[in-house]
């Protein structure tokens, strides 16, 4: 992240410099620094409103967090899908309450909760951080679950859904098939990829990180001890994995009626769980939403470099620059010009893709039923914002190396574009 954070620094200025010194001055027109200048400092404001904003997000969803842990519900779900999860992830234990809380990311992931995902997948990195041998450095399994979270298969992408509906799409949820069938290449790229690249990016001692304060490592108030009762019969692992493969008709048939229930049902879920286990549910609920927000807090400084050095970046003139000389070839592939700044931000700024995919499907010359609306909506549901959730998750533990984590992510991303391109060339061109 070092050489990447002053990559992206150093284009912007570069670019911007460069702006400046061919820059005839009008009046009431500012400069191309002073943008440059403007986008580091509102980029920076913009950052801390984020993580503020966050904090009610944080509160909630972790205090639900800690009702299903008390109750066990981690162990029960992770012993549930131990088959794929202990090959995927050897390095943790079988019914480790990581496990659940991998599973419970992806799963909110997977139905477009957005930011309610974020303290399913911190929660999840906490608890692998308590495995991790080398603080400050990430894992393989913390590697393949970002690279996974950030090409998450995707059932019911609501937000893109929404905004088509509000641009007047005929068809706002005719984006389903095309952003299930990009999500799940990018997925299993993802895995592919941060098996690969492993090999080539060992993990290596870093003795200052030994002296980080951990307080998710040496909370000794975790009321979810591993335990080793085995896994459910393969039969039972087996009709649980069916169950979930039946939600991806429903959600593609049914997915407009289904979402408002979503948010409200996972509540109430929770809560009626913990309460049938016997946990003290508001007490406990209290307890993890104190964590929630000292998360919320702790990952501001991460959040401001990484979408300072983003915002930079669109400033400066670089994303335009960048467009204009590959556009033209791009556009040859099924990429036309009008989507490229969407496959190009994505990954940095999901502020700005959403700007663009807005912009795009509520021009009157394309509109969100032709192929360039259908390509840029299942570019904005197939596209994790990557920078934002290394920045996040790896923030909320302290990570320094990120090793093959970003290589892979990217990798995924990479993928899911071709794939977009690739199924809305064949469904709407």
């Amino acid at each position: 992240m070092n050489l990447i954070f002053l990559g992206i620094v150093l284009i912007a200025v570069m670019v911007a410099g460069a702006r400046q010194l061919t820059h005839v001055p009008v009046e009431g027109i500012a400069t191309p620094m002073e943008l440059l200048s403007s986008g580091m400092i509102s980029s920076a404001q913009g950052a801390v409103e984020l993580a503020i904003g966050l904090v009610g997000v944080m509160t909630l969803f972790l205090g639900l967090m800690k009702v299903a842990e008390a109750g066990g519900l981690l162990t029960i779900i992770a012993k549930l899908i131990r088959p794929l999860m202990v090959r995927l992830f050897p390095e943790v234990p079988p019914d480790h309450p990581a496990m659940g809380a991998m599973i419970l990311n992806m799963s909110a992931n997977a139905l477009g909760l957005g930011n309610a995902a974020t303290p399913f997948g911190i929660r999840a990195m906490q608890e692998l951080d308590k495995l991790n041998p080398q603080p400050g450095t990430a894992t393989n399994s913390m590697a393949l679950f970002l690279a996974i979270n950030t090409s998450s298969i995707t059932l019911l992408p609501t937000g893109v859904i929404a905004l088509r509906a509000a641009a007047g799409s005929a068809d706002p949820a005719g984006i389903l098939p095309s952003t299930l069938f990009a999500t799940i290449c990018a997925t299993i790229a993802a895995i592919c990829a941060a098996m690969l690249y492993r090999r080539w990016f060992p993990v290596r001692p870093d003795p200052e990180a030994l002296k980080m304060d951990r307080p998710w490592v040496t909370d000794s108030t975790d009321v979810s001890p591993v335990n080793n009762s085995g896994a459910y019969p393969f039969w039972v692992s087996v009709m649980s994995l069916l169950v979930i493969v039946s939600l991806i008709p429903m959600m593609i048939f049914y997915g407009s009626s289904v979402s408002p229930w979503i948010m409200p049902m996972l509540m109430v879920g929770f809560l009626l769980f913990g309460a049938i286990r016997g946990v003290r549910i508001y007490e406990v609920f209290v307890e993890g939403a104190k964590e929630g927000f000292q998360v919320a807090l702790r990952i501001i400084p991460y959040l401001v470099a990484i979408l300072v050095a983003v915002g930079m970046f669109r400033a400066s003139g670089a994303m335009d620059v960048m467009v204009s000389a590959i556009g033209g070839f791009t556009s040859r592939f099924g990429l036309p010009p009008e989507a490229l700044p969407m496959a190009l931000l994505r990954p940095l700024s999901g502020s700005g893709a959403y700007g663009i995919m807005a912009s795009v499907i509520n021009d009157p010359a394309i509109g969100p039923d032709s192929y360039v609306g259908y390509l840029v909506s299942t570019l904005q549901g197939s596209i994790e914002t990557t920078f934002y959730v290394l920045a996040v998750y790896f923030g909320a533990v302290q990570i320094r190396k990120v090793r093959h984590t970003l290589a892979a992510a990217l990798t995924a991303d990479v993928v899911a574009v071709i794939a977009a391109v690739a199924v809305c060339s064949y469904l709407f061109l």
